[in-house]
């Protein structure tokens, strides 16, 4: 199995992953849009920041714009509300790129390093949101979910709702409780299987503290 450092993803892996999907979203996306704001920060501890062209340090109240890479410094935390409802939650040096988002209809992010908590009310009308990382692919719709290091491998838990997991042509489906280990970048997700209260505590404390 191979070694799992939350602070030392492959960079130039990273870095193909946000060109593929710039080269995957329509022209008019971002230059249309402009830098809107899609969304702000709730919670800020340590340091946060983001960059849409420029850097910018980011506290409560700061606007998360489309297309900012937001990420979190060394014993840092952020806790981001998007539009609609959607909510995230970022451990420390977490790296997050806001891709593409529309409220009413979903978005696609990319998670770089670190790890993340998304909730999503199930009373909320659903949206389609994808998270690309380098392990695979996570489809939500209303749910709530963690994603990051877990026992040594970059893993994915499903506390409420519905999670799929796409990668190297397999498929998973998450309900509630249920959780997927990937041993190796760009290999399939591991069978799906029921997460002890410890790993799942565990899971949650390293982004939430």
């Amino acid at each position: 199995m191979q070694d799992f450092d939350a602070g030392r993803l492959d960079r130039r892996r990273f870095a193909l992953l946000l060109a593929a999907a710039a080269m995957a979203t329509p022209s008019i996306g971002l230059a249309e849009e402009g830098l809107r704001s899609v969304g702000d920060v709730r919670k800020a501890s340590g340091g946060v920041f983001a960059e849409s062209g420029a850097l910018r340090p980011l506290q409560a109240g700061s606007d998360i714009l489309l297309g900012d890479l937001v990420w979190t410094d060394v014993a840092s935390r952020a806790a981001l509300a998007l539009e609609g409802g959607s909510d995230i939650f970022l451990g420390a040096k977490t790296r997050l790129k806001i891709d593409r988002f529309v409220a009413a209809t979903g978005g696609r992010l990319i998670l770089g390093d670190g790890a993340l908590v998304f909730d999503r009310d199930d009373s909320l009308p659903k949206t389609d949101i994808k998270l690309l990382s380098a392990f695979g692919q996570i489809g939500v719709r209303g749910t709530r979910f963690f994603a990051g290091p877990s026992k040594g491998v970059f893993a994915v838990f499903c506390e409420r709702g519905e999670v799929h997991v796409a990668a190297a042509g397999a498929r998973r489906v998450l309900k509630a409780g249920d959780g997927v280990d990937f041993p190796v970048k760009g290999g399939k997700p591991s069978a799906v299987q029921k997460w002890g209260a410890a790993r799942v505590e565990k899971a949650f404390a390293s982004v939430l503290g």
